[in-house]
């Protein structure tokens, strides 16, 4: 294990010491290598490293001294409550149309001006308000927000659906905490069953890896120890799970704060890319790069990876590198995609669907319109062209046609799913939009979700960024 740099030197002696941590840890910081470090100095024998997925866990587990645990929040709740609802969570996949039935949802929701919400999309409102009770730390569903139907946000839907949603929130809880219920049961399910029974974890010291992107239903679990000691490690910049519940939990722990500042990811061009969004978030950390790694940026013709930010540029992209000749994965894969492509040919052909983001439209043509007059559909604009100018079929084809990572030539991703990625060679394509200059003319405003995202998408590179789509950040420079 290489020496300690400075400000590792200082977490250390703070964790040896017994003080709760906040550490915020810049992109490729080495912030696991040093909470490595801080297990291996401290006499205490018994500690927990909670990982964001079973992918990074395994990969802790494989280094960290064998007094700590590795684990994801999911695998402590499923060792404490989930095994119960294994049965459950091996069942097979169910529509809306077999949850309302499951439910006793047999009348449609009649709205305004003639609208009616059939009872699939009824059933389908009322579980995406029980998984949003999942992700929280409210400790009763009946004070849980009914979720939002795409197409259906308007005040008059939304107020005739809160009339009828809560009691079958209710119901539908009372199934999901029966080991013998029927209806769909997920990984966050037992998670937030697990929660609500405040436990306490078996260590002397609890790590928490991500903490900028922890859900309030896991920081609830870490708030409610009584006796470990804890350390909370994320990037604050780096929070980009706002719109799937996380909340950038870094304060809302009391502890000592520190930083690493210190990038062994890449060299000090990319280093001076990504301060410039740090500088646009007024964040107090700014990355140094690696003296080792000689990084540049430069366009790119053949780059090892392409960061989108939308699945729709990123299956174009997809495209353009299978025409090539090229062998192309999408990081996380073609299924979401082609989901959307299937529901967009049901609705084609007027046949309604089942998918999450469609389910509230009858026809492709409500999708269309949806999109481009409603301010809250502007994010379905990409895939509308996309499917549009291609066709539904094309796409599906396109996703049936990815490689696995391990055999491509050339890795497509969206910002997003890059998380915790790196790549020696890195070109952003062009979907991050500018800012849409004021009226008198002056430069727009970067969102700081807009800015976080930049930030994560141009610190994957480690030799050469091309910065493509995010090159006009220098506008908005002070």
């Amino acid at each position: 294990m290489p020496s300690p740099t400075v400000e590792q030197t200082r977490i250390m002696e703070d964790f040896v010491a017994g003080k709760a941590l906040r550490v915020q840890a810049g992109a490729g910081a080495g912030k696991t290598t040093t909470l490595k470090m801080a297990a291996a100095a401290t006499p205490r024998r018994k500690g927990l490293y909670v990982a964001f997925n079973k992918v990074i866990a395994t990969e802790a587990a494989a280094s960290f001294p064998e007094s700590v645990s590795c684990r994801t929040g999911h695998s402590l709740a499923y060792a404490a409550v989930g095994r119960t609802y294994a049965r459950r969570l091996k069942a097979p996949r169910m529509s809306s149309h077999l949850v309302a039935c499951k439910m006793g949802i047999n009348e449609p929701v009649r709205l305004d001006e003639g609208r009616v919400l059939a009872p699939a999309q009824v059933a389908r409102v009322v579980m995406a308000t029980v998984a949003n009770f999942t992700h929280s730390d409210r400790r009763d569903i009946a004070h849980q927000p009914v979720a939002r139907l795409r197409g259906w946000e308007d005040d008059d839907a939304m107020e005739a659906l809160e009339q009828v949603v809560p009691p079958l929130a209710l119901r539908a809880w009372a199934d999901l905490t029966n080991p013998r219920g029927g209806l769909p049961f997920s990984h966050d399910t037992y998670f937030k069953i697990w929660s609500l029974a405040d436990p306490q974890l078996a260590a002397d010291f609890v790590m928490v890896d991500e903490f900028q992107d922890t859900n309030p239903a896991l920081l609830s679990v870490i708030r409610a120890q009584r006796s470990a000691q804890i350390v909370a490690v994320g990037d604050s910049a780096q929070a980009i799970y706002e719109w799937r519940g996380a909340i950038d939990a870094m304060n809302a722990i009391d502890g000592v704060e520190r930083t690493l500042s210190q990038s062994f990811r890449f060299g000090e061009a990319v280093a001076e890319e990504a301060n410039k969004w740090l500088e646009i978030l007024d964040a107090p950390l700014r990355l140094r790069g690696f003296e080792a790694i000689n990084s540049r940026v430069a366009e790119l013709e053949e780059p090892d990876a392409i960061l989108c930010r939308t699945n729709a540029e990123a299956m174009a992209q997809a495209m353009a590198g299978l025409d090539k000749g090229k062998r192309v994965a999408l990081v996380g894969g073609g299924r979401q995609i082609r989901a959307m492509a299937e529901a967009a040919l049901q609705l084609q052909e007027g046949r309604g669907c089942d998918h999450p983001e469609l389910c509230a439209f009858q026809n492709w043509g409500q999708v269309q319109q949806y999109a481009f007059v409603e301010e809250d559909g502007q994010d379905l604009q990409a895939m509308v062209k996309l499917i549009d100018g291609h066709g539904a079929e094309k796409i599906i084809d396109v996703a049936d046609a990815l490689d696995r990572e391990e055999a491509a030539d050339l890795i497509i991703s969206t910002a997003h799913r890059s998380k915790g990625r790196e790549w020696h060679r890195v070109r952003v394509a062009g979907d991050f939009s500018e800012p849409k200059p004021t009226d008198d003319g002056r430069p727009g405003k970067v969102t700081p979700a807009d800015a976080r995202l930049a930030y994560v998408t141009v610190t994957r590179a480690q030799h050469v960024l091309d910065t493509g789509g995010l090159s006009w950040v220098d506008k908005y420079l002070a």
